[in-house]
């Protein structure tokens, strides 16, 4: 397996695998987004690659992807489109700014289902994790995603957002070594 870090629009070549990867992942359960979704992370992904601090980490198996992840710096003002103002309500505008804004934000995680627990996910993790501006990374995925709940969790990555009662909503993490996460 190799691991190979791209930064800014050197992704673009890919755009055809990562949608593979993309549609097999996200189009099964917890997810079941279909080729709509797919597209749509293909438009944002494009304009995704121009932003600070974009960068992916793909995984392959010979010439086939296997998974990857994509992280960018997290703008100031806070983005107020998809999940965002759900994030923001729940930490408050102070918080929002001073944890989300210029961290790292993981985009997304996708591992083929032939290739998990073997380590990829967290290789993928690492390595745009890497590149993270003062150890300072973020990521939200949703409550009804428990496997991906659970794989931040063993991980280290602190829950800062907790979800409505009724089980709906957004889980945000904070990166282990997250400025904000108290030293032990």
């Amino acid at each position: 397996m190799r691991t190979v870090l791209l930064c800014g629009r050197e992704v673009l070549p890919h755009t055809a695998a990562l949608r593979g990867v993309y549609a097999e992942v996200f189009g099964a359960a917890p997810w079941h987004e279909g080729d709509t979704y797919a597209d749509a992370f293909l438009s944002r992904l494009e304009g995704h690659a121009d932003r600070a601090g974009f960068h992916a980490a793909l995984a392959f198996g010979g010439q086939r992807l296997l998974g990857f992840c994509t992280a960018r710096v997290t703008p100031a003002p806070f983005p107020g489109d998809r999940c965002y103002p759900q994030v923001a309500a729940a930490l408050g505008p102070e918080l929002t700014g001073s944890w989300l804004c210029g961290s790292q934000e993981i985009d997304e995680l996708a591992v083929r289902a032939e290739a998990r627990g073997r380590g990829l996910g967290t290789a993928l993790l690492d390595a745009v994790i890497s590149k993270a501006p003062d150890d300072s990374a973020w990521l939200m995925t949703s409550v009804r995603a428990p496997q991906a709940v659970g794989f931040y969790r063993h991980l280290g990555w602190r829950q800062i957002v907790h979800p409505a009662p009724e089980g709906r909503g957004m889980a945000v993490f904070l990166a282990p070594r997250h400025p904000a996460i108290p030293s032990d």
